[in-house]
This record gives C-alpha cells, structure tokens and sequence, in this order.
C-alpha cells in the first residue's frame, strides 16, 4: 500500500535522526501530526505559541549541529513561526518548518485564513514551495532538506489540508545524502596572508563562531603571532576560560576596554570567521586580513586588504605553516609580546573591577549606602551578583541561553563559558522572548544535561504562556529572571541619548507566583542576603524552577570605550528624570 504524502514526510524526518517536531496543532496539520503520533521515537511537542516552537527549533539546529522542525497551520499559525524562523535564518541555522495550507482547489480564492505562504517566507527561507500534487514527493522535500543545510537556512515548505492523507502513486524512501566539500583559499593568497603577518609587529586577532571547531588551531596561531585575542559574544562557547591565555573578552556595547585597546593599538587585525557587524567599534587604518567560508562577509563590516574565503580551521593551518619562528622556538624572528602581555593585563585589571561590582558587599560601604539612601532601592539586588553566583554554581557543561537586552550583558560579562558549556541566543536578529523557548529545544536534546536561561522580564512576560509548556513536558529548565520592572537596555539606550526613561516601565507580576500557578516551583528573591541560598536552592531541584531575582534597574553596564558624549547624556537625563519626578509628586 502507497504511504500518504504526511506519512512520507513524517518517515523522512525520523529517518533524518529528527527527535521532535514543535509546533501547535491544526486542522491543516491533523495528518502530519497523527502520523507522528505513530511513528516511534519521533515526539510532538505542543507549544503554545508557535513563536517558541519555531526559537524551540532554532535551538536544537544550533546545539545539535542537525537539522530543526516546527510547524504552523494555516494563516495565523504559520505567521506565528515567522520571528523564530527569522532568528534561525539570521543564525546561519538549518531549519524546516511545515507551514499548513487551505484546501487545493481553494488556493486563491481569498479563503477563511488563507495566505500566500510562498510570498511571506520569501525573505527568511532559503527554499519555499507548495505541494500541488503528491506525486512531488519526496523529490521536494529532499530539496527541501538539502537546500536548508547546505546553505545553513531556513525551509518551508506548505502542506494543503487536504493533500496530506492522499497517498503517491511511485512511492520511494526519501534520500538526503549531503557531502559538503571543505573549502580552502588559493595558495597564493594564504601567502600573501603570511607575508602580512610576518611584517606586522602587533596583531589582533578578532574571533567569530565559524571558528570554534578549529579552536587548537587557532590557539596555535595566537601563540605564533603574540596576538591578543577579542572573542564576539557567539565566540565565548569554546574560546573562553582558564586554558585560553590570548582572550580578552568582547569589545562593543557589552566589552571592555581591554578588548577595545587591543584592537586600536593593533597595526594588523586577522578576523577569523566573524561577521562583527559594528562598524564603529573596528579601528581605522589597520591592514586587515579576514579568513569567512562565505565570499559576501569578506570586507563588508571593515576594509579588507585580504579576504580568504575557505573553512576556518584549513585556512589557520595553512598560515601556521607558512608563518615565521614561533615565539617558543626563540632566535631570530621570534615575537615580541608586549601587545599581548599588555591587553592580558588590562584585561585582568578589568575582571578584577568587574569581580568587585558581583561581591555581595559592595553596596554595605559608605557610597554603597549614600547611592541606596538616593535611589529609596536598599532590598535591589545587584544584577551582576546573581550572574556572577549563577556562574559559580551551574554545572561546567551547562547550556545558557538569554534573552536579547541587559540579560545577555551581565552574562557576557560574569558567565565564563568553561569546559563544555554552550551558548545560544537571539544574537544576530535580537529579538526579545527568545530564551526561555531555546531552552526549552536545548533540554529536550538531553533531559540530563543542565540548560539554564537567563530571562529578562519583558522577554518572559512576552511568551510567558510557554512556560506550560515546560511544565507539560516536565523539563528541567532552570530560568533565572532578572526581574528589574523595566525594558532595561531601552532605558539606557534613552539616558545615553539624554533622553529621560519614558515607556520602559513594566507592571510585573510576581512571576515566582505565576510559575507556581503553573504548576512549576518558583522563588522569588527580594533580599540581597538571601540570593546565595536561592540560587543555591533552585539549581538543586530536579525540575524546572522559575528564580525571579528583583535586581536594580539603575544599574548601568559601562560600555568598552565611554564617550564623553555618551556620559553628558547620561547626566542629563538623569536631571530631567528627576525634575519629573518632583513634578509628579508635587501633582500628587
């Protein structure tokens, strides 16, 4: 007996190695979805939003190197999936997602829900098309498939309602073999590379995700060159921690001056599969040489004097064996590495600032006290001691993810990604919502393994309907609220401007009750002196557990090169924060 078109893309999944499928169920998905109800080993996760089926999906593509499903029906559902296919596409992540359809012979007739699903995912999907017949099966999704991982994208392909129970008249298993070549740069230019380096007395080297499986390589390469290494945020899984003696952390927004110098006292920078986007945080007049697997990366963040366009780790083992006497090597030619001797310097002066602010008894001297007296905040607890305790306590193979705003800075800044720990978040789109429902896709990989989520108020508050989700499923998500009653990177953003914070006030809820509502156990911590035990107290709990921490919203994450223009800003809106708010008093 012919197998009906849901069942042969519902076997070609399973075959695929795919584990779960996330999405809300519909009329347009009833035979997919009862074809993974008997398919075994293959899991239907019903979400309740398919925003945090698609962010779910994105998830595990990005953490299991493999590919990501989530499904949407018709109109609304399948618009639904668009932010988290967004993030997947701007990711660099393979995705398919199956988009229902109204019935065949209604298909533009303007029908109840109907939309034209090829034009609205034309933008975020490497591949889309409409199944018309069954007889396009399985060579489309085969295309489909191959087309999302070879280019790293997103697919969608549509599926009518009434289609999925008809069944192929030339029925075949479906075949995804995939052998990506791995690509090198010409010889010549790998070169004319080592040449540059070779002259160069100070080299940064400014390193990206596409560079993590290659991370001994590139080690090796900062060794030869002396060079101080500036990891992007996607960059900290992998390149961080103890046994990494060139990494001076971020530059940006989120860095440190450390980094920051390392880059302006460079007189050549070696970007290694990076795709850094601001422009105005890269010096200016430095010879540039910048290693991408993509052609269209090379030179369009910075000026390039050289692109090599090739696989990171081939690409740095090429170099290493062009490239002059290693420093360990000593005699002629060896480097010099006072450009590297300095930024590690500056950059432990800095962590050493940074562990001072994270120290529960900060705020307990003389400034300490004055600022809480001013601010009428003395039970706020410093976001920076809870990053800093979460980092101490979370297990060396932990999955952090975060959600997109002043989350993500008090991670970058006081979570070191050691040992095997991984990172994921909304850190090409930036979308907000994004971490509790890529953790709940990172747990759903490996119930064992500890996946904590560090949530801003606003993010959570915006998808909080999910957190039924990981109740439902019984997962063990540990998320980490950093409950400031604002939109806290917006805030700042208005103050540095010198903009007085308006509409960034959030009337939460106490969230630790909701999740409790829930049926998940939730604390909630208003008392600086209770926040170790309670951290403490979540992480030890089997299941999932909902920590809302009340952290200050005034606290401010000084960027990596302050500039005086940024600081009168900041003064300035303060002033007129506080002339409103004498003003509202007086009203009142």
């Amino acid at each position: 007996m012919a197998r009906t078109v849901a069942r042969v893309i519902v076997d070609a999944l399973s075959e695929l190695g795919v584990r779960q499928v996330f999405g809300v169920v519909g009329d347009a998905l009833n035979p997919l979805t009862d074809a993974i109800r008997t398919t075994e080993g293959l899991e239907w996760v019903g979400c309740r939003h398919e925003e945090a089926a698609a962010f779910a999906a994105s998830a595990q593509s990005q953490l299991g190197d493999t590919l990501g499903v989530c499904m949407g029906t018709v109109g609304p559902g399948s618009l639904h999936l668009l932010n988290g296919l967004y993030d997947a596409a701007k990711s660099h992540t393979p995705v398919l997602a199956i988009a229902g359809q109204v019935p065949l012979a209604e298909i533009g007739s303007d029908y109840f829900q109907e939309i034209d699903n090829d034009a609205v995912f034309s933008d975020v999907a490497v591949f889309r098309a409409t199944i018309t017949s069954p007889d396009q099966l399985p060579q489309m999704l085969e295309t489909a498939v191959r087309t999302a991982l070879g280019r790293k994208g997103v697919a969608v392909l549509t599926v009518p309602g009434d289609l999925g129970e008809r069944e192929l008249t030339a029925d075949r298993p479906a075949r995804f073999s995939l052998n990506a070549p791995l690509s090198r740069p010409d010889e010549s230019a790998v070169r004319r590379a080592a040449e540059l380096l070779d002259r160069a007395e100070r080299v940064t080297l400014l390193v990206g995700r596409g560079a993590r499986e290659a991370r001994d390589d590139v080690l090796a390469l900062a060794d030869r060159l002396a060079a101080p290494m500036v990891l992007t945020l996607k960059a900290k899984a992998g390149f961080e921690g103890d046994t990494n003696p060139y990494q001076v952390g971020q530059t940006g927004l989120i860095g440190n001056p450390a980094a920051a110098s390392a880059l302006q006292d460079a007189d050549t920078l070696l970007l290694l599969g990076t795709d850094f986007p601001y422009r105005d945080w890269y010096p200016e007049g430095r010879t540039v040489i910048q290693v991408d697997t993509e052609a269209t990366h090379i030179g369009r963040r910075v000026p390039v004097q050289l692109g090599l366009v090739g696989d990171t780790g081939a690409t740095v083992r090429d170099l290493l064996a062009l490239l002059g006497t290693a420093p360990s090597e000593g005699g002629e030619g060896a480097r010099d590495r006072a450009h590297l001797e300095k930024a590690r310097d500056r950059f432990d002066t800095w962590r050493a600032g940074q562990a001072r602010l994270a120290d529960p008894s900060h705020d307990k001297g003389l400034l300490g006290r004055v600022r809480s007296a001013l601010d009428n905040r003395t039970h706020d607890i410093r976001p920076e001691a809870l990053a800093a305790l979460v980092d101490r306590i979370a297990a060396d193979d932990a999955v952090f993810t975060s959600d997109t705003g002043m989350a993500t800075v008090w991670l970058s800044r006081f979570v070191e990604m050691r040992g095997e720990r991984r990172l994921i978040g909304s850190y090409n789109l930036g979308s907000m919502a994004n971490a509790m429902p890529q953790a709940l896709g990172a747990q759903f990989l490996d119930r064992e393994r500890q996946v904590v989520a560090f949530c801003g108020d606003g993010g959570l508050a915006m998808l909080l309907g999910d957190l039924m989700t990981l109740k439902t499923y019984r997962l063990p998500v540990k998320l980490v609220v950093f409950d400031n009653r604002r939109l806290g990177m917006v805030k700042l953003e208005q103050e540095q401007a010198g903009l007085p914070e308006f509409g960034t006030v959030l009337d939460n809820p106490d969230f630790a009750a909701v999740a409790r509502a829930m049926g998940i156990p939730g604390i909630r911590v208003t008392d600086p002196e209770r926040l170790e035990d309670a951290v403490r107290e979540a992480f030890a709990a089997p299941g999932p557990v909902l920590l809302d921490v009340l952290t200050n919203p005034d606290e401010i994450a000084v960027p990596a090169k302050p500039t005086v223009q940024q600081g009168w800003g900041f003064a300035v809106a303060k002033v007129k924060e506080i002339v409103r708010s004498h003003g509202d008093a007086a009203e009142d």
